[in-house]
């Protein structure tokens, strides 16, 4: 086992020497994408080597340099974190996997800068996740913004383009206009931008009451990744990318880039205690509250199969949001264990709805009638994704909606207990009626029209499968959702340091 000190750095530089594999095997797709594979199963044992060591009660370190005295590019690894690691260097292999088959079936262009943006953005993905202050968080963080960049704008259409612009202008925007004074103001106010486990903040009380309010504000939207509305548009707009990148966006890295960021702010800078005294945090646990109604009720309007699932992200992002601004234990735990129960259901429907499109080039909700009939596998791991985002047992989604609760419970906030209820009612709606009306309903003569309906994939009899390459991934990820429900035991030992005070 690689010493978890040492594992850090290679964490970080693996994925960016993958990257350069890539573009020195451009000519050759199968070594290309066998790059791929081998960096995704080099990270993954990094990540599991630094996991077991956090959970064997290390915290491992690793120092870079300092750019000024006292404010290093440093790592510090915790148990969010390592969790946070571990699934967005799983997911990137499953969604590497996914993306061969995609990109193949498709025939899509540019694939080689495609894997590169890939490789480096789950780099940048892990330097958020191992990050030990405020200022490495924010380096990561950017670099995440760029590297993704290319993805969002891979067709190079006007769409694309549009959709590019509206990402990067929206992600930028508010964490240079927001987070970046956050952070300069957190520094001013405490002279250090360090995660502390119960927050920093509390040893300056004197200082920092009177603006509590106002600085969460600026990290609750200056941390745009984390689609708090009003900071959500780049989100639906990034739905112009391939398939494989909207995977990687909602389940993998962009997204949970976010929320990780949101939560390792309550908990580290702030503290939970700090936060439930001041009562600064209510507003915003409002603000998310109504965001998990606002975006369910724009999904169920939502025709574009994509789109949909791009709003229930939202909605679902808020979930941890809400957790972390409730300010009880049961509340954090609901927000750190849906980053992952999240990671698993969403990125099942992401990855299902791109089968469909590589298969018949169906892309609205209204052309999934019947669908399942020639889709079985497909639509069978979208039945259990989608069970899993609604918070249905046995699916690993139902735990953090029972922690949620549970939390709400502490802080006395029926109101929001009810708000849980209503979202889940909201995501059975927009949700599984594409599986049911997918295997029960027959194709309306403008919808589906599975047969003879084109596109690469497996043709069995009467069913047409994607390629085996983009059907085999979901299954996996849907069958991980109903595995983890059985283990949210081990999940909630594993987070436990971060309710209940150890370091």
């Amino acid at each position: 086992m690689i010493a978890p000190e040492l594992a850090i750095p290679l964490a970080l530089a693996v994925p960016l020497l993958g990257c350069i594999a890539i573009w020195l095997l451009d000519k050759s797709p199968n070594l290309r994408e066998g790059a791929t594979l081998i960096t995704a199963a080099i990270l993954l044992t990094l990540t599991i080597s630094v996991f077991a060591a956090v959970a064997g009660g290390a915290r491992p370190e690793f120092e870079l340099f300092d750019v000024i005295d006292g404010l290093p590019i440093a790592f510090k690894v915790e148990p969010l974190g390592a969790m946070f690691a571990l699934i967005a260097s799983g997911l990137w292999a499953v969604n590497s996997v996914y993306a061969i088959g995609y990109m193949r079936g498709g025939k899509e262009q540019h694939q080689t800068r495609f894997y590169m943006s890939f490789a480096v953005a789950i780099s940048a993905a892990v330097g958020v996740a191992f990050a030990a202050n405020l200022f490495t968080l924010f380096i990561f963080y950017e670099v995440l913004t760029l590297s993704t960049f290319p993805l969002v704008t891979h067709k190079g259409n006007d769409d694309a383009r549009r959709g590019g612009r509206i990402y990067l202008g929206v992600l930028m925007a508010t964490s240079i206009g927001l987070l970046l004074p956050a952070i300069v103001w957190t520094y001013a106010l405490t002279g250090t931008s360090d995660f502390v486990l119960g927050g920093i903040m509390a040893d300056h009380a004197e200082a920092v009451e009177p603006i509590a309010g106002i600085l969460l504000g600026l990290y609750a939207f200056g941390i745009g990744k984390a689609a708090l509305m009003p900071a959500h548009p780049w989100l639906p707009n990034a739905m112009v990318a391939p398939t494989p990148v909207s995977a990687f966006l909602h389940a993998v890295a962009v997204v949970k880039a976010g929320v990780f960021s949101i939560l390792k702010v309550a908990v580290y800078i702030f503290g939970v205690d700090f936060l439930r005294d001041t009562g600064a945090s209510i507003p915003f646990m409002w603000i998310a509250a109504g965001s998990i109604l606002l975006a369910s009720a724009i999904a169920m309007h939502k025709d574009n199969l994509k789109a949909r699932l791009a709003y229930s992200t939202v909605s679902q992002l808020s979930y941890v949001t809400l957790g972390a601004m409730l300010a009880t234990q049961m509340g954090v735990m609901g927000g750190a264990t849906q980053i992952a129960a999240h990671a698993l259901g969403k990125m099942t429907l992401f990855m299902c709805a791109g089968a469909v499109y590589v298969a018949h080039h169906k892309t609205l909700v209204s052309e999934m009638r019947g669908m399942g009939r020639v889709m079985p596998f497909t639509f069978g791991a979208f039945f259990l994704g989608a069970m899993s985002i609604i918070g249905l047992p046995p699916l690993a989604g139902s735990w953090p909606k029972f922690f949620l609760m549970l939390g709400a419970a502490d802080a006395g906030q029926l109101l929001i207990i009810i708000i849980l209820m209503i979202s889940s009612i909201l995501n059975v709606i927009y949700l599984l009626s594409i599986p049911v009306q997918a295997f029960y309903m027959n194709p309306a003569e403008e919808g589906a029209k599975p047969q003879g309906a084109g596109g690469a994939g497996i043709q069995w009899g009467s069913l047409k499968e994607a390629p085996l390459l983009c059907v085999l991934p979901p299954l996996f990820t849907a069958t991980g959702a109903f595995v983890l429900f059985f283990f949210a035991d081990p999940l909630y030992q594993f987070l436990t340091p971060l309710i209940g005070g150890a370091g």
